[in-house]
């Protein structure tokens, strides 16, 4: 057995999460239901703008958000990242290291300011993402522990990376390091702005088959450049060994190699989606790292997603991720 179940590379950024009214989106200008890259100007004045209204504050980021999962249901897992030396940076660091996360984050300089996803959750549980990359933006190569990496069995990379020419090289190379080295390759599409404006990067990184491909219908469609998910599907398997397209309130479908499977929503009141995908992910890989095979492990993915999206904030609390235990406790391994 390796020591890690999942390594992974990711923006690392402090989410930072608020409840607002379509009219306050309207009011600052912010196109809904996207990720928009901001600078920090603007992330100054958004913050200031909001300041006084109810939020919750997590050291997040996508990749995070999916180890946090994995770790909290009791997997073994590694993040490498960059993150600068503020108080965000400390906060981020810290909660890492609380929940057992290993990183590398202790050995390389850390300057700049840490980045931040200002998330806009309205009343339709829509969640609208503002993130300045800050000095994550300039995530390398220099961060990655290749060494770490190795000892993994899989390969988990952030598609929000390819924002970044240097973090799009350093997910290169990862991905180069674990084939190298027989880690699995698991690889989110994370965003349909990040499909439509660097298509070419994920594809770079993706030049040759990886083992799992995360999206949802919409980044689906714009990858492949299909118009129905019927079609989206077969072409996806140009990209990928298996993959898994999450279908909002139709469930999600999934690829495991050999045969599609359908699962179902777990029904309950949708208050807030941030992090759904991410939660999905990981619940996801922590099934199919211990013995469980792809139709079961959608269903853990499921039950952990519809827990995420009932309350608000990216990240399941402690009963809730008992509840999902629970749930695992009740399947035995494929």
């Amino acid at each position: 057995m390796k020591p890690f179940h999942v390594y992974g590379i990711g923006n690392a950024l402090v989410d930072i999460d608020f409840e607002v009214s379509l009219h306050t989106l309207e009011r600052l200008k912010i196109d809904k239901g996207v990720m928009t890259i901001i600078d920090e100007a603007t992330h100054h004045r958004l913050l200031e703008e909001l300041d006084g209204i109810k939020h919750l504050k997590a050291c997040g980021g996508s990749a995070a958000n999916t180890l946090f999962t994995l770790q909290q249901l009791g997997a073994k897992t590694f993040y490498s990242c960059k993150v600068g030396n503020d108080e965000a940076g400390n906060f981020f660091y810290r909660d890492l290291v609380l929940q057992g996360i290993q990183t590398n984050l202790h050995e390389h300089s850390r300057e700049g300011i840490t980045g931040k996803c200002i998330v806009l959750v309205t009343p339709d549980a829509d969640r609208t993402m503002n993130t300045f990359l800050g000095t994550t933006f300039e995530f390398s190569k220099a961060q990655l522990s290749l060494e770490a990496l190795k000892k993994a069995d899989y390969l988990y990379i952030e598609g929000y990376l390819v924002a970044s020419p240097t973090a799009c090289e350093a997910a290169i190379i990862a991905r180069e390091w674990a084939d190298k080295h027989h880690v699995k390759t698991a690889i989110s599409l994370s965003d349909p702005n990040m499909v439509t404006y660097f298509k070419d990067g994920l594809r770079a990184i993706i030049n040759k088959p990886v083992d799992i491909i995360f999206c949802n219908e919409s980044e689906a469609l714009l990858f492949t450049e299909c118009e129905t998910i019927d079609d989206a599907k077969e072409k996806l398997k140009k990209y990928a060994r298996t993959f898994v397209i999450t279908l909002g309130g139709k469930g999600s479908v999934i690829f495991d190699g050999n045969e599609y499977c359908y699962i179902p929503v777990y029904p309950v009141t949708v208050l807030d989606t941030v992090g759904a995908g991410d939660v999905f992910a990981g619940a996801f890989l922590y099934g199919i790292t211990h013995g469980y095979n792809y139709s079961t492990a959608g269903n853990f993915a499921s039950f952990a997603a519809a827990k995420v999206v009932s309350k608000f904030g990216p990240r399941l609390n402690h009963d809730e991720i008992n509840s999902v235990r629970e749930l695992i406790a009740s399947f035995v391994p494929a």
